[in-house]
Order: C-alpha cells, then structure tokens, then sequence
C-alpha cells in the first residue's frame, strides 16, 4: 500500500476544495487535493449548478474577492465567462455566468501552477483518527488503496465525510425533522429564442417573479427567468415546484433548466441517492416535453445536456465552534474573527412542499462567516469549508452557495497552511495573523490592513 505525506490535504475538489487546495499552495505549504470524479468544479461542473451567486451585496457592492475572484477574472480572460452580470429575476444583485466545462480546465491549471498536486478519480475511504487528531486517511483508485497522512486536512467532500469518520459531531437538515432541501437535476437546451422569451415578458410583466428587471431589459442582458406561473399551474405536473426557473448562457441560444425538485431522499445514502437519480432524469424530460410545448421561445429547443449526477443542495453539517443562524445572516451580524463574507440571502427550498422561504439580509447588506465554524469542536487537525461548514440549517441555504463555498475554502487552506507550516493546530492560530494573510491575498472581510 503506497503512502503519501504532505502539509495539507484537502479532500473534495469541489469550488470550496479548489480554492482551500489554492490558499493552502500560495502559502508554501506542500498541498494534495483529492476528487473522486476526473474533474474539477464539484456541484459546478458535475451538477450543472450555474451561474454563481453571489460576489454581491442587493446593493451592488462586492463582498466577495481573492481566490474566487482570480478564478473569474481566468475564466473571463479565456471567454468562458462575461463576469459579474445583474441578476434579472431580481433575487440578487449580480451572478455570474460561466462555462462549466472550461472552468474544468482552469481549476486544475491554476491548481497545477500553484504547485499543488491533485489526485482525481479518488474516493476517501476512511479517516484514521483517535484522541480528536486524524493521523492518516485512506484512499481508494485504480491504484489500489492508499495511505494519506497529512499535518493538516481540510473537509470539502461537501457531506462533512471526513469530519463525520474522524468523530466529529454533525447535523444534518432541518433541526426539527432532520429532512434535507430537496435535491435539483439540472440540465442544458439549445435553439432557444431569448428575444422570444424576452418580448413575452415584457408584454406580460404580471406572469414573473415580482423584483424581475423587466424594465430594464431592453439595456441589460436578459439572464434569468423566474415565472410562467400561469402556465406551470396548467401543466399540473408532479414536480413539487410552483414556477419555471431558468438561465441564459452559457451559449446565446442556451439555457440552463433550474425546474426539477426531487424531495425525501438523503443524500448520504446510497440508495436514497439512486432513486433520487433516476427521478431526477424522468423530471428532466418531463420538464423539456412542457417547455417545448407551452413556453414561448422553447418551440424548437432541444437537450444538449444533464448533470453528471442529481445536484445536492444539503446533507450533513459538522458542529463547530460556532453554529452561524438565521439571525447572524438577515441582521448582517459582523465578528471579530470575520474570514470571510456573503451577501446572499436566506433561500430555503421547502424540504417537503413547493415553497422557498427567503428573508434578505439587513445592516450594509452582507454577514460575516466567523473562523470558529470552520473548527470542529472534537479534532485539532481538521477544518472545514464549504457545505459542511458549521451552520444551522436556515444559515446553511446561504453558505452553500458557490461563492460562499469559495470564500470560506480560501480562509480554510490559508489556515491549514500556517498551521501546517508552523506545526500548530488551526485552533491555536491568532486570527489577527489569518486575517491579514487573506487580505494580503485580496480577500475582503469587510477591513483593510491598516484596521488590524
């Protein structure tokens, strides 16, 4: 059985993982990512979950930088991205289209360039762990098994596997019930008509969701769409949703289909997460036959593509230092040991019905992520990033979107690499140091250096 050793090892290759996998590297820190499939981009890329939402706050001011932002600002220069477009449902102030199969490639030569390595096509296997610090964790390939031992990890598998196998306390779902939002397979149709669905709108502006920027479209781009409520409500279809919602891009005739919604399974289950996938794919086609046939500008568009596998929006939460709630989102609470922030709303997919409850957040529009949830309570040598952060179930409707996911991956990979190369736990870190090694690297946390 071969053994690796290294200063970091980030396990899930994912937004969050990439960007944990890139703070950790830019530090100096000897940096192994690993991803079970043989790409990049997690949700991103195997689950067509695009554009990104948000670098925003509803005002327009941008709250999230450094890492995420280098990997905008690579996929704009490559034209796989126009950057940071106003978001025309409304919901948020910006989002920011891409081309997931382009964003691949920069993941992994960025990644590549920072001097990290990566190991694809990997799955995590198991986590040797006792007396709260994880020595080593198992890996299997078409190698065979292997042995990772690490000074540092950090869990971005996005189901807190690792958190969850090292003995650390987790949650998963609502606090009530434990149900998980439901599950969403996404898909891609050409031969669009923008302009079709674009005049449709704005002669029936009563048919969407009421912040859409409707009058506004004939000087920005159209880029989603939420409502047809008119027509769903004809379909009667047995899809626990109550609108259409899609996006434009990342081509001119394209479309990416937000519609499905798969609820009851758990996505940490193996079985659950096989009927959820043929569920998913009998929604899909469901869901084209009603477009092409009802919605204006569908008449001709046809599949192009369906997620690698059904996007999971939530399973399990590892409990941290700190649990981020509800409050600390819709009042814009700020902390002292601010690593990163978000401007994304609460945003909750109804884990039984057919609703979304959303509240937005108050003060200057964006909350700060404290460094405690990124600390389990029970292992000194683990962090995490990303979906399994430590939150309660309302706050994790806007931690896990990919922007937060990146922002919070940057602050982990930049504490595993201090702790890592100072031979300490990232418990035992001064925060005032982690920050200013963020700012350094062009994060925002609401501050600049001249505060520390």
């Amino acid at each position: 059985m071969n053994e690796l050793e290294v200063d970091v090892a980030v396990l899930g290759g994912g937004p969050a993982g990439i960007a944990a996998a890139l703070g950790a590297a830019r530090m100096g820190a000897s940096t192994l990512l690993i991803e079970r499939y043989g790409f990049l981009g997690g949700m991103s890329t195997i689950s067509l979950v695009y554009p990104w939402q948000t670098f925003h706050t509803m005002a327009g001011k941008q709250v999230i930088r450094g890492v995420a932002q280098d990997i905008v600002d690579e996929l704009v220069r490559r034209n796989a991205s126009p950057g940071h477009l106003r978001d025309t449902i409304g919901f948020v102030h910006t989002l920011t289209p891409f081309d997931p199969d382009m964003f691949k490639l920069v993941a992994a030569e960025m990644l590549l360039d920072s001097g990290c390595r990566l190991m694809l096509h990997t799955y995590v296997a198991e986590a040797e762990a006792k007396d709260g610090h994880i020595a080593s964790v198992k890996v299997v390939n078409k190698s065979g098994m292997q042995t990772v031992k690490s000074k540092i990890f950090i869990d971005t598998t996005g189901d807190a596997d690792v958190a969850y196998w090292a003995g650390t306390e987790v949650l998963k779902g609502r606090e009530s019930d434990h149900k998980t939002q439901p599950m969403t397979m996404k898909f891609r149709m050409n031969h669009v008509n923008i302009d079709a669905i674009r005049d449709y709108m704005k002669q029936h502006p009563d048919e969407f969701y009421k912040k859409s920027l409707i009058a506004d479209l004939d000087r920005i781009p159209l880029t989603g769409v939420q409502g047809f409520y008119k027509h769903w409500k004809e379909a009667d279809l047995p899809i626990l949703r109550d609108q259409v919602l899609f996006f434009i891009g990342p081509r001119e005739d394209e479309v990416l289909i937000n519609q499905s919604r798969v609820s009851g399974y758990d996505g940490t289950q193996v079985e659950d997460l096989t009927k959820a996938e043929v569920e998913g794919r009998r929604q899909v086609v469901m869901i084209a036959e009603f477009l092409n046939r009802q919605i204006p500008g569908f008449e001709n568009a046809r599949i192009t593509q369906v997620g690698t596998q059904i996007g999971v929006r939530e399973t399990r939460r590892a409990v941290g230092l700190y649990q981020l709630n509800r409050d600390d989102v819709i009042q814009g609470r700020k902390f002292e040991d601010v690593i990163a922030r978000s401007g994304y709303p609460i945003d909750i997919h109804d884990p039984s019905g057919k609703g979304v409850d959303s509240a937005w957040i108050g003060d200057d529009g964006a909350y700060d992520i404290p460094y405690r949830c990124l600390l389990p309570k029970e292992v000194d040598n683990l962090l995490m990033a990303g979906r399994c952060m430590s939150t309660t179930h309302d706050a994790h409707s806007t931690t896990w979107l990919t922007p937060s996911c990146m922002a919070t991956g940057q602050a982990a990979g930049t504490a595993a690499a201090m702790a890592a190369l100072k031979g300490v736990s990232p418990h035992d870190l001064q925060v005032g140091e982690l920050q200013r090694n963020l700012l350094t690297n062009r994060a925002d946390l609401g501050f600049s250096l001249v505060d520390l």
